[in-house]
């Protein structure tokens, strides 16, 4: 067994424990208007931009304005900008085609996004051998796919799949699909639950998951929390705080954006049972959103008005990485 997959499952028995034993910890960070162990009482959680919609302009059109820092190198942080270039490793590279939404596999071989026509593709990290994953039907709007990779040490057996957001105008909901060519995508269902309270099927979006051993992190934009889900069993999950964007380490930290004196912050949430949210922009006068954090949990990326900042984990100044407005991702 993999040191990834032992760290995923250590951290879904953390998260499914915290969940499940209705701790008053836990109950606290649900309620906004409660003691949430941070340095600043939040407001209402925020969904931030382009929550359900793909990032970047609709017809593949030139990014924002910026681009002219490009301090990607070194990082692992790679920004896409619904257009076809993607910022990486000190350069921009041509994918050949739009690029919304970009998401790496755990051994970052292999790129997942939602393209010029609305559809799920799966590339190399140059963009060549392109796959159309599933096609969108008309009216759908596809979103913010992760990766789940399973080895063949798992209940159901190896395989590779893509969760991402489906919007039919009606109703959001979470998709999952296989990821090979023509898969046709099923509902993740989410409701059946251990917790006392039904999970809501619809209004979940912006799933996000290190890769491995089936712990998912998500919100619901219809009451403003973030929810975790244990994709191998199907039967633990629960609210792990009120937010939005969540993104998730190996080690089961996860960061989530929420509305502080009316800006969005950034925070983290450690892994261990009773952890403390932090609020990690407790200065910020505009609104940081769309965190990353990266597989070992020592950094994270995330997006300000004026391009993508770095910073530590743990806390510390934000170190603006590009100037270029995009959704940033870590690659392995």
């Amino acid at each position: 067994m993999s040191e990834r997959i032992r760290l995923r499952r250590s951290a879904a028995a953390l998260l499914v424990a915290a969940v499940t034993t209705g701790s008053a910890l836990l109950l606290t960070a649900c309620d906004p208007e409660g003691d949430t162990g941070t340095t600043a009482a939040p407001s209402k959680a925020v969904d931030g931009p382009a929550s359900a919609e793909p990032s970047g302009p609709a017809d593949g059109s030139p990014a924002p304005a910026g681009g002219k820092l490009n301090k990607t190198a070194g990082t692992k942080v790679t920004v896409s900008t619904g257009t076809n270039t993607v910022l990486m490793d000190g350069k921009s590279v041509d994918f050949g085609t739009v690029v919304r939404d970009l998401a790496w596999s755990p051994d970052g071989k292999h790129a997942a996004f939602i393209d010029g026509a609305g559809n799920l593709e799966t590339s190399d990290p140059d963009g060549s051998h392109k796959t159309v994953i599933a096609k969108a039907p008309s009216g759908e709007t596809w979103s913010h796919p992760t990766w789940q990779v399973y080895g063949p040490d798992e209940p159901h057996g190896a395989g590779t799949y893509l969760l991402f957001t489906a919007d039919d105008k009606k109703a959001l909901k979470l998709l999952s699909v296989e990821a090979k060519a023509g898969a046709k995508p099923d509902a993740l269902h989410v409701g059946d639950s251990e917790a006392e309270k039904p999970l809501p099927d619809v209004g979940n979006l912006w799933p996000n998951s290190a890769g491995k051993a089936g712990a998912t992190v998500y919100a619901n934009k219809n009451d403003g929390q973030v929810y975790f889900h244990d994709v191998i069993s199907r039967t633990n999950g629960g609210v792990i705080t009120k937010g939005s964007q969540p993104a998730l380490a190996d080690d089961g930290t996860v960061v989530f954006v929420r509305s502080v004196s009316g800006h969005a912050h950034i925070f983290a949430k450690a892994h261990e049972q009773g952890a403390k949210e932090v609020d990690l922009t407790p200065g910020a006068s505009v609104d940081y959103t769309e965190p990353v954090i990266s597989h070992d949990g020592k950094n994270i990326a995330f997006r300000g008005p004026d391009g993508i900042y770095t910073m530590p984990a743990k806390g510390g100044k934000p170190d603006r990485i590009t100037d270029t407005v995009g959704l940033p991702a870590y690659r392995s």
